[in-house]
């Protein structure tokens, strides 16, 4: 069964690139791939396992990962649920501060006619 198999591969270098189509190159069941060095994205077709591409580009020695497919687009249910998200405002907690000590109660002024 042909299948595309889509990479992410650390390459800085035509050097990298060569390595990576290099291995590539001898891999059973490869029937095309693509490098591309701009984006360190490598799409390889055929009749191949992932993990198996896999194994074979990190063996370059490349940091390799499997390509992050990108988020499903919302449905139309989620559309007509927002998600609300309540930000909580953490106050810091506060000692209680010790009684200001009243003031002396003051007479009031006489009055002097």
């Amino acid at each position: 069964m042909s299948q595309t198999v889509v990479l992410k591969v650390g390459m800085s270098c035509q050097g990298c690139v060569g390595a990576v189509n290099r291995v590539l190159g001898k891999m059973e069941g490869v029937e095309s791939f693509d490098i591309d060095i701009k984006e360190q994205k490598v799409t390889v077709k055929g009749n191949v396992e992932p993990e198996a591409v896999f194994q074979t580009v990190s063996k370059t020695g490349k940091k390799t990962s499997f390509w992050e497919a990108p988020a499903p687009a919302p449905t139309a249910e989620s559309e007509t649920k927002p998600v609300e998200e309540k930000l909580v405002e953490e106050k810091p907690t506060e000692t209680p501060a010790e009684p200001e000590p009243k003031p002396a109660e003051e007479k009031p002024a006489e009055t002097v006619i």
